[in-house]
């Protein structure tokens, strides 16, 4: 999180713009996906995330990266999917699951790397297990985004949610958020004028759920 802000602040200084506004208004937008990973036993064990960024931080992430034109390789950009993944940490890496109101805690990614496709837009994948596997046969649910809205994470519109190794009978239901609230909108436009947070509560409500239930 701390890198994102540091390498967005950079470019809104190359703008011209105020650094400031960045912390009250999405300035960092993902594309997601995600594949639940079920355990020999039929618990879930892990999500494998795969975030495409926007095209201004793939340029600010990529900018000096490459050779003669071409996009970066894996190992070049090896660091710096390291700096994501860390800096993401003290954020559960913008992901919650849980089942009812009980909430699990997740250990350290693995299998992560960071791809530059050849227009240079970068691709963030990452396993994130669950410290213990989870039972599915109530509904499990998880939902990615940011609290702080500093980064607009949004699922992709067609097989945004997969599931690996589920058990027969197992079945996923994605909801989308509500369409925000007069009071919501005005809240939004009045935070990125002002420079103030918008509160910790926004992203949550701008985030898609998924449920998973299994016999």
């Amino acid at each position: 999180m701390r890198f994102f802000k540091a390498l967005v602040a950079a470019g809104l200084a190359t703008l011209g713009l105020c650094p400031l506004r960045a912390s009250a208004h999405p300035h960092v937008w993902i594309a997601a996906r995600a594949q639940i990973l079920f355990a020999p036993d039929g618990k879930i064990a892990a999500i494998r995330h795969t975030w495409t960024f926007d095209e201004m931080y793939s340029a600010f992430a990529t900018q000096g990266l490459g050779k003669d034109g071409k996009p970066p390789t894996k190992e070049e950009l090896a660091p710096l999917a390291k700096t994501n993944v860390e800096s993401l940490a003290e954020f559960q890496y913008f992901t919650l699951a849980k089942t009812g109101p009980k909430t699990y805690e997740f250990g350290e990614p693995k299998d992560y790397e960071l791809e530059a496709d050849d227009k240079k837009i970068v691709t963030l994948s990452f396993t994130l297990p669950l410290k213990e596997p989870v039972s599915a046969k109530k509904p499990f649910t998880f939902l990615v985004y940011d609290p702080t809205y500093f980064v607009d994470i949004e699922l992709e519109k067609v097989n945004p949610v997969s599931l690996k190794g589920a058990p027969a009978g197992c079945s996923m239901t994605t909801l989308r958020p509500d369409p925000l609230t007069s009071g919501d909108s005005a809240k939004l436009s009045e935070s990125f004028f002002s420079g103030l947070p918008i509160g910790a509560d926004f992203g949550i409500k701008m985030a898609t759920r998924t449920i998973v239930a299994c016999p």
